[in-house]
């Protein structure tokens, strides 16, 4: 397995069409690991905490219209 000097001047060597469509790739990847993590986290009830504090401010009447 190549080691992370050899990658990234593999990188640098890329045409730029070929890193722009990587640079994508990690983007994509990137957001689809945070919404998993997102996922998981929802389901162990560690956004609850997100949920009450909606709750307070709505009936505190401290919410406005988007």
């Amino acid at each position: 397995m190549p080691k992370v000097n050899e990658i990234k001047a593999a990188i640098e060597a890329l045409p730029e069409e070929e890193y722009v469509q990587l640079r994508q790739w990690f983007s994509e990847r990137d957001w689809q690991k945070w919404d998993e993590q997102i996922e998981k986290d929802s389901q162990a009830g560690r956004l609850d905490f997100l949920i009450q504090e909606a709750l307070g401010a709505k009936e505190k009447g401290r919410l406005r219209d988007l």
